[in-house]
């Protein structure tokens, strides 16, 4: 039996698969990326069962799922090498407002900021797009002067090609990276990918049962360990406190005497 992992470009799951690995070694994993051109097959490998959790990028229909907030992602504007931005510094940012006479090679609805400002959407001027089938295409009409596109910084970096240069804009709300699973199918795996992702350590499990080749398999919980090993340090301090000491036979004579001293004076008084 296997565990699915989706997760979407620009994410990379190997922090969690890798401790998934270590911990439930009898599980394998099948890890697998998303379409990016179909945005809507974040949550369908959900629906249609094909993974049991997705890591997803919003916005996503979050009808029936669960959902963790994981991280944000900053927006970065992409143009050609020779753009006005190159003139900003690596370390700033660009106001999105000196981007309001700029094409857009993207749907303006994708970025609502910048349709609000946008010179060639007030005034009707704006054209057609041209014919791009992924993120890849949409780089090379970038590199070639087309227009600009502004993305989240890590596909930014992900389809990263010669003669195309990114900076920050400011004015754009930062992008959600989020896990997803199927609200009513959150089986103990499921549970037990959270915890990972939560930074849930092995000893603080929840002793979840966790199912393996098909057999539930009981996790040993954390409870047990702590009284096991409290049991393991009492014996070995007991092994380290020095034995009593010897008392001297010398003591134990005198007082002896003193006692019979004693009852002798107490029958000569009667």
């Amino acid at each position: 039996m296997t565990f699915s992992i989706a997760f979407v470009a620009g994410v990379t799951p190997t922090k969690w698969t890798r401790i998934w690995a270590e911990r439930f070694p009898e599980i394998p994993l099948e890890v697998f990326r998303t379409d990016s051109a179909n945005p809507t097959e974040q949550v369908t490998v959900l629906r249609d069962e094909r993974a049991d959790v997705s890591l997803v990028r919003f916005p996503v229909d979050t009808t029936g799922l669960g959902l963790i907030n994981l991280y944000t992602e900053i927006p970065v504007v992409v143009a050609a090498k020779d753009h006005a931005i190159a003139a900003v510094d690596e370390s700033g940012s660009v106001p999105l407002e000196l981007l309001a006479d700029e094409h857009l090679l993207q749907d303006p609805d994708t970025i609502p900021e910048w349709r609000d400002i946008a010179t060639e959407v007030r005034d009707g001027s704006r054209r057609a797009l041209p014919r791009m089938h992924d993120l890849d295409d949409l780089m090379e009409q970038v590199a070639a002067g087309v227009g600009i596109a502004i993305l989240p910084h890590s596909l930014a970096r992900l389809h990263n090609r010669k003669g195309v240069i990114s900076r920050p804009v400011e004015g754009v709300v930062e992008t959600q990276i989020a896990l997803a699973w199927l609200a009513e199918a959150k089986t103990p795996n499921v549970e037990e990918f959270i915890g990972i992702v939560r930074g849930r350590s092995a000893a603080s499990s929840r002793g979840a049962t966790v199912v393996v080749r098909g057999e539930p398999v009981k996790k040993e919980k954390a409870t047990a360990k702590a009284k096991a090993a409290a049991k393991l340090a009492r014996e070995e301090a007991a092994k380290k406190k020095p034995a009593p000491a010897k008392k001297k036979p010398g003591a134990i004579q005198n007082r002896t005497r003193a006692s019979a001293a004693a009852r002798n004076k107490r029958r000569g008084s009667r």
